[in-house]
C-alpha cells in the first residue's frame, strides 16, 4: 500500500494564460500607456531599455534607498482581478503597493519575496498579484478609488527591469507541475499550480516503478497559511525508502530527473549536550507582535546608528551619515519595549552615550545655505547636505551642535531609564561609538580613543545599573573586525596601551573596575560581526563563498577569504583565522571570566537570495552549538524572504528547536556544502539539515535518530522560498535525502 500526505498552499501568484482585450495596459514597449503618469522619485529610469526586453523594450530601473518607480492613472482602476508584470534582476529588494491619491489609502506592502519565485538578472519572471488574496497577507485588495502603483526599493536600493505591466480583468490558471524533489527517507515533494491531474504522475527508482496512482485535490489533506505563495505542495509517501541511483519523476508534460548519491554518515548523541541560549534567535526592530510569533523572535534590539542621537524626552533621533544628518521623529523606546516584551520577546535597548541628542524632528546639520559646496543633497530636501565635499573629505568648519542637538549626559540617561514604565532586559552602551567621528561627524568630530570609549561605557553603565538595578549591560557594541583590535585614533593608540588590542584591553579594564569597586558593570561583551569576504558580485562563485564563510564563526582552520586572511592587523594568535565564537569565548575566559558573548548585529550579506537564507540557517545552528549568549540580526528580515524563513525554520509559530545542542559526529565533515545540527529537549530530538550544494542532493545515514512520526519544515530548492511543512513518518534513518539549496527541520512528535 502507498502512504499519501498532501498539503495545499493558498493561491497568491497565478500566471494568466493570455492577456484579454479588457485588460488595462500600463507598459508594453517604449513608454507608459496613454493615461498613465510617471510619479517616481530618486530613480534612474529608461522606458525604452533594450539591454533586456520582451517585444522591443523594457523599463530599466535603478532606485536609491527607499526610492521608487511609481505610476499614476488619470482616473481610477476598479474591478480588475490582479496586476501582472514581468521582472528581471538579482532578486531585487522591491515591494509593491497600490494607493488611492484621492483619500490617501494604501494597500498592504507586498515584497517580491511574497510571490515565492526566484528572480534572476538574465531573463524575465512573470508574476501576478491576485487582488482577491494578496501575496503575503491573503486578504483582498478591497474597493477604493485606486489610481497609483508603486514599486519601492528597500534600504539598499535596487536595480531591475520591468516589462508587460498589465491590470488583468480575470485570472486564468494554467495547471502545471512546477517541481518534484526527493525528501526525507521516502517522500517525493511535488509543487504545482492549478488543478493538475495526479494520475499523470509516475515515479521510478532505478527503473522500478515506485509510484503510479490517480489522486484528486479533494481527497487530500490541505495546509493553507495565508502568507504562502500560490503553489501547492503534495507530499507523496513511497512504499519503500529512497536509495542511491536514478530517480525519474514524470508529471504531465514535465520530467524531473535526480541522481541520488551515496550516503554521508553521522551520529547524534543526545546525552552529550550543551544548553542553547534562546536569545540567539534575535533581530533588530521586529515589525509587529505577529512577526515575533511567526518567526519565533526571542530577542529584539533597538539599535543602529540613528539611536546614538535618540532623545527620549521628545521622541527625536538623527540619521547621521546614513541620511544627510537629519533629525526625525521616533517611536517611543518605552512603548516599544512594552509591546515587544508583551509579544514574548526579550529586549535589548541602546542607551546614547555621547554628549548630544536630537532637539527636534526637522533640523539638519549641513544646510546648503551654510555649506553650498557639498557632494550631495537629500533628494527630498534639497537644503540638507551629506557633510562631504565632492572629493569625499569632511565639510569644515564643524557645525554648531546646538543648531540640531541638545546636551546629553548620565543624569539625563538615568532620569529616562528610571522613569521607563517598561524595563528592558539588556541595555547596550551606545552603538559603534568607536566610529562616531565618521557616522556622527557633526556631533563628535574627534576620533574616539581607547580611554574615551572605556570612560563612556563605565559612566553610562553605572547610570543604567543605578536606574534599573537588575538590568544587564552589554558593551562596547564594536562595529567590525578591524575595530575589535584598534581605535579610530589608529595604531598609536594601541602602542600607547602596551600594544594590547582594544577588546582584550577593554575586558581587562572592566574586570579591574569590578575588583576595585565591587560592582560588575559589564554582563555581555557585545560585538557586531559582518562577514568580510566580498560577495557583491552575487554570481555562482560569490554564492558559494557566501555559503562557506559561516566557517569564520567557528573553524580554527579556515583562513578568512578576505583582507583579514592577508593583513590581520592585530596581535592575536592565528590572526588570519577569525574563528569568531571560540576566539571570543577564550578572550573572555582570559580577561574577564563570567562575561557573556552577544553579537548585536550580523548579516547574511544577501537577504533576498536563497544563499542568504541558507547561511543564516547555518549561522543560527553554529550560535547554538558553540554557545553564543545573544545574537540579533541586522536589520529586520523580511518574514517571507529567505532570512525570515531561517528563523521560522528554528522557531516559527511556537514549534522550537531543542533547548540544548546535542553532539553531532560527522565521518566526513564538508562545511562548505553541508550543515547538520541536533537539538534535544526532554528526550525529544530535533534536527536541522542544510544542503548548500546548488545542484546535487545529499543523503544522510544518521545513527541514533529514532524512527517514528516527525513534524517537517523546509524551504528552498526547486520548491522555492515558502513555508513548506507537513508531518511525516521516518521509517528508516539510513537514507535521509535533502534536495539542493534546501534547509530542512525535523522534530519528533
Amino acid at each position: 500500500m502507498f502512504g499519501l500526505r498532501t498539503a495545499l498552499v493558498a493561491l497568491a501568484l497565478l500566471i494568466p494564460s493570455l492577456v484579454k482585450a479588457d485588460d488595462l495596459y500600463i507598459y508594453t514597449d517604449g513608454a507608459l500607456a496613454p493615461g498613465w503618469e510617471d510619479w517616481s522619485w530618486s530613480s534612474t529610469l529608461d522606458f525604452n531599455a533594450t539591454d533586456l526586453f520582451e517585444g522591443t523594450s523594457s523599463i530599466s530601473v535603478t532606485s536609491d534607498a527607499w526610492a521608487a518607480l511609481s505610476v499614476k492613472l488619470e482616473g481610477t482602476f476598479l474591478n480588475y482581478a490582479g496586476l501582472k508584470f514581468d521582472v528581471a534582476g538579482p532578486n531585487p529588494d522591491v515591494s509593491i503597493s497600490i494607493q488611492s491619491t484621492t483619500d490617501n489609502n494604501e494597500s498592504p506592502t507586498i515584497p517580491l519575496s511574497a510571490f515565492g519565485q526566484t528572480i534572476t538578472s538574465g531573463s524575465f519572471t512573470s508574476l501576478l498579484m491576485d487582488f482577491s488574496a494578496l501575496p503575503g497577507v491573503g486578504s483582498p485588495l478591497g474597493n477604493d478609488s485606486w489610481d497609483r502603483i508603486t514599486f519601492q526599493a528597500g534600504g539598499n536600493g535596487a536595480t531591475y527591469h520591468l516589462d508587460n505591466i498589465v491590470l488583468v480583468e480575470s485570472i486564468i490558471i494554467t495547471p502545471e507541475f512546477l517541481s518534484a524533489e526527493p525528501l526525507a527517507n521516502d517522500v517525493i515533494a511535488i509543487t504545482t499550480k492549478g488543478a493538475v491531474n495526479f494520475s499523470d504522475v509516475s515515479i521510478t527508482l532505478n527503473q522500478k516503478v515506485v509510484f503510479n496512482v490517480a489522486l484528486t485535490v479533494e481527497s487530500s489533506d490541505t495546509y493553507t497559511p495565508i502568507d504562502t505563495p500560490a503553489k501547492t505542495i503534495t507530499y507523496l509517501t513511497l512504499a519503500s525508502s529512497l536509495s542511491p541511483g536514478t530517480l525519474l519523476i514524470t508529471a504531465g508534460n514535465s520530467t524531473f530527473n535526480w541522481t541520488l548519491p551515496s550516503v554521508q554518515h553521522a551520529s547524534i548523541v543526545q546525552s552529550v549536550k550543551r544548553p542553547i541560549n534562546p536569545y540567539i534567535y534575535g533581530v533588530n526592530f521586529p515589525t509587529s507582535a505577529s512577526y515575533i510569533e511567526h518567526l519565533g523572535v526571542t530577542m529584539s534590539r533597538w539599535g543602529g546608528n540613528a539611536v546614538t542621537a535618540y532623545n527620549p524626552f521628545g521622541g527625536f533621533t538623527n540619521a547621521g551619515n546614513d541620511w544627510y544628518f537629519e533629525n526625525r521623529a521616533s517611536d517611543s523606546a518605552d512603548d516599544w519595549v512594552g509591546w515587544v516584551q508583551g509579544a514574548g520577546s526579550a529586549t535589548m535597548l541602546t542607551v546614547p552615550a555621547l554628549d548630544w541628542v536630537s532637539k527636534d524632528a526637522s533640523s539638519y546639520s549641513y544646510p546648503r545655505s551654510v555649506y553650498p559646496d557639498q557632494g550631495g543633497f537629500d533628494p527630498f530636501n534639497s537644503d540638507a547636505g551629506n557633510g562631504l565635499f565632492p572629493n569625499g573629505s569632511y565639510v569644515t568648519p564643524v557645525p554648531d551642535q546646538n543648531n540640531v542637538y541638545v546636551p546629553w549626559n548620565t543624569s539625563a540617561a538615568k532620569q529616562w531609564l528610571s522613569g521607563m514604565q517598561n524595563k528592558p532586559t539588556i541595555v547596550t552602551i551606545d552603538n559603534e561609538i568607536e566610529i562616531a567621528s565618521n557616522t556622527h561627524q557633526d556631533m563628535h568630530p574627534v576620533p574616539i580613543s581607547y580611554d574615551e570609549e572605556l570612560s563612556r561605557v563605565i559612566d553610562f553603565a553605572t547610570a543604567a545599573k543605578e536606574a534599573i538595578p537588575n538590568v544587564l549591560v552589554g558593551a562596547p557594541s564594536t562595529c567590525s573586525w578591524w575595530y575589535y583590535w584598534t581605535s579610530s585614533v589608529g595604531y598609536s593608540d594601541t602602542t600607547a596601551h602596551s600594544n594590547i588590542d582594544f577588546l582584550p584591553w577593554f575586558l581587562q579594564q572592566m574586570e579591574a573596575y569590578e575588583k576595585a569597586n565591587g560592582t560588575r558593570l559589564l554582563d555581555y561583551l557585545d560585538i557586531h560581526y559582518y562577514f568580510q569576504a566580498d560577495t557583491s558580485a552575487d554570481d555562482a562563485a560569490a554564492k558559494a563563498l557566501r555559503l562557506r564563510m559561516s566557517r569564520s564563526l567557528w573553524d580554527t582552520s579556515y583562513v578568512d577569504e578576505s583582507w583579514v586572511g592577508v593583513d590581520p592587523q592585530n596581535h592575536q594568535s592565528n590572526p588570519t583565522v577569525v574563528e569568531l565564537v571560540p576566539r571570543f569565548k577564550t578572550l573572555i575566559d582570559m580577561n574577564y571570566p563570567g562575561t557573556k558573548l552577544s553579537i548585536g548585529e550580523w548579516s547574511s550579506t544577501k537577504d533576498t537570495d536563497i544563499t542568504g537564507g541558507l547561511v543564516t540557517v547555518d549561522s543560527l545552528g553554529i550560535f547554538g552549538q558553540y554557545g553564543v549568549d545573544s545574537a540579533t540580526y541586522w536589520a529586520t528580515p523580511d518574514e517571507l524572504g529567505p532570512v525570515g524563513l531561517a528563523y521560522w525554520l528554528y522557531r516559527g509559530y511556537g514549534t522550537y528547536f531543542g533547548n540544548s545542542s546535542a553532539q553531532v559526529n560527522l565521518s566526513n565533515p564538508q562545511p562548505d556544502i553541508l550543515g547538520l545540527y541536533a537539538g534535544t529537549e526532554n528526550g525529544t530530538l530535533s534536527l536541522v539539515i542544510i544542503n548548500k550544494d546548488p545542484a546535487v542532493p545529499v543523503a544522510w545515514d544518521l545513527t541514533n535518530v529514532p524512527f517514528g512520526k516527525y513534524f517537517m519544515r523546509h524551504f528552498g530548492g526547486a520548491a522555492g522560498i515558502a513555508k513548506w511543512q507537513t508531518n511525516i513518518t521516518l521509517s528508516a534513518n539510513n537514507y535521509i535525502v535533502v534536495p539542493p539549496y534546501t534547509a530542512v527541520f525535523l522534530k519528533q512528535l
